[in-house]
């Protein structure tokens, strides 16, 4: 088989065994999250179809690993719904239905794939059913501290969008939906914190952001902080729906 996966021989793999230098634990750990985010890639990207079946020899073959770290990204990916293993049949790749598609990792994993516009419109369409209704419910609940951290992140927000500096730009923005999502005072909303950061992130990290972000959309933020802190629900909600139509726009643009 000329799979790369598979194209070793067993004396070989155990001499292979003997040249690696001892494990240190934080190369352990660097090693188990190169090999992880590697076999995710190649499964949100298609490079391992769904029913491919893997084995961990042929894991610390591809990736000059042990068993114990092939072992512990396999762990994870179980974890994730993205790989099953079955004894007597190896580590079989899953489908897209099987996968925690919410799992940040994956979010991440799928934005650096093919079809990045799609996944980013797929989480916008998400984000439109779940941040208004978060944004109404800060205006009822938010503590005063997150209605200053909320007006903090859109200061910061306007400083560094006149400026162009997109990677503090996109700190403050992803600061300032934590927040909002927090200040609902649901913790099912509050948990999908790290996927809009994600969302978030796909656009900058991808060049799908303006090299001076959108003035309109950082006012939209203001409004929805106002909107917050003076307990205007309405406001609030319609406020944060328009920020999200003015983004999924933005990549509808890209699409087209």
């Amino acid at each position: 088989m000329n799979d790369p996966l598979f194209s070793w021989t067993a004396p070989e793999w155990e001499h292979s065994l003997v040249t690696l230098p001892p494990a240190h634990p934080e190369a352990t750990v660097e090693l188990h999250g190169s090999v992880l985010s590697a076999l995710g890639t190649a499964v949100v990207s298609g490079a391992l179809a769904a029913g491919t079946v893997l084995t961990l020899e042929g894991l610390c073959s591809e990736y000059a690993v042990s068993r114990s770290v092939a072992r512990e990204a396999v762990r994870v990916l179980e974890s994730m719904g993205m790989l099953a293993s079955r004894r007597r049949v190896g580590v079989t790749v899953l489908p897209r239905s099987s996968w925690n598609v919410f799992d940040p990792r994956v979010i991440r994993w799928r934005l650096d794939s093919t079809d990045r516009v799609d996944q980013l419109l797929s989480l916008s369409e998400l984000r439109r059913g779940v941040e208004p209704v978060a944004a109404a419910l800060a205006a009822l609940r938010a503590t005063p501290e997150q209605c200053r951290s909320m007006a903090v992140a859109v200061s910061d927000m306007e400083v560094h969008g006149r400026s162009g500096d997109l990677g503090p730009y996109l700190l403050a923005d992803q600061a300032f939906h934590r927040t909002l999502l927090e200040a609902s005072g649901n913790e099912m909303l509050a948990s999908l914190g790290e996927v809009v950061a994600e969302v978030l992130g796909g656009r900058t990290h991808h060049g799908m952001m303006p090299n001076r972000p959108n003035p309109e959309a950082v006012a939209l933020h203001d409004e929805v902080a106002r909107a917050v802190r003076l307990g205007d629900a309405a406001g609030a909600e319609r406020a944060m729906r328009s920020i999200i139509d003015e983004a999924s726009a933005a990549m509808s643009e890209l699409r087209s």
